[in-house]
């Protein structure tokens, strides 16, 4: 039985003569929690969008789930979630909303919203509040709560795009709380982040410099590799000798 939830193979995105992600391979195992690191316009968010069927790859090849990144766009983008930092709530929408929403897409039925969004109310300690604007939410509670939304349907994997850029360090703490449930449940957490120190709670790590991938692996086997003491040090002698930015 094959455990791996995402494989690439030399995948590779051009925009005319310029080459944005640089064949990359690598495959990530069911309920990894997998982080994809790199410099502004190292290709990680062209990366991204492959993966979750929003971009056509130029070669190499590339399952998410099983299906294929050419071809089965459409059951990639049922048998995933998507959260970032920059939209993933509906701020004119209340909570219960929103969940309704999102629930719909995700293709559940209304028993099955109706029964997971008060399970995910109780659980976040929102019950009561499941009328209120998700515009007056505290920033941490909206990113737990667009983290809990973005695998309401329970998917395969999750892709996480600097999910808690700007909230204080003990909400992150509990949104990665969050996440470990999510991988402990089976579902693969696929990660982009700036914060170095959240590097070392992923299983493994990438690191992206120019379109490919330059190192990979454990946060351990990456700090031994790079003879560095944390996660920041390997990073900066990595993206040292990038010679592109956004």
């Amino acid at each position: 039985m094959n455990d791996k939830v995402i494989e690439t193979d030399e995948l590779t995105k051009k925009f005319g003569s310029f080459t944005a992600v640089d064949k990359i391979s690598f495959s990530i195992e069911k309920g990894e929690i997998f982080g994809f690191l790199g410099a502004n316009g190292a290709g990680k968010t062209t990366a991204m969008k492959m993966l979750c069927g929003l971009s056509k790859p130029t070669s190499g090849k590339a399952k998410v789930g099983g299906f294929d990144v050419y071809t089965q766009t459409e059951s990639i983008k049922k048998n995933i979630g998507y959260m970032s930092q920059k939209f993933s709530l509906y701020e004119d929408l209340n909570i219960m909303e929103n969940i309704t929403f999102y629930g719909g897409i995700y293709g559940l039925s209304s028993k099955e919203i109706k029964m997971r969004g008060e399970a995910l109310v109780e659980k976040l300690g929102l019950k009561n509040e499941t009328k209120k604007m998700v515009a007056s939410l505290p920033l941490g509670w909206k990113q737990k709560l667009a983290f809990s939304v973005a695998i309401l349907h329970e998917p395969k994997i999750v892709f996480l795009d600097e999910p808690t850029g700007g909230v204080d360090p003990v909400t992150r703490r509990q949104f990665w709380n969050l996440i470990y449930e999510a991988a402990q449940r089976g579902i693969t957490v696929f990660l982009t982040t700036h914060y170095m120190d959240e590097a070392e709670y992923c299983d493994r790590i990438s690191i992206m410099v120019d379109g490919r991938i330059d190192a990979i692996g454990t946060p351990g086997q990456l700090r031994e590799a790079f003879k560095a003491t944390n996660m920041d040090e390997v990073f900066y002698s990595l993206a040292r000798g990038a010679k592109r930015s956004e």
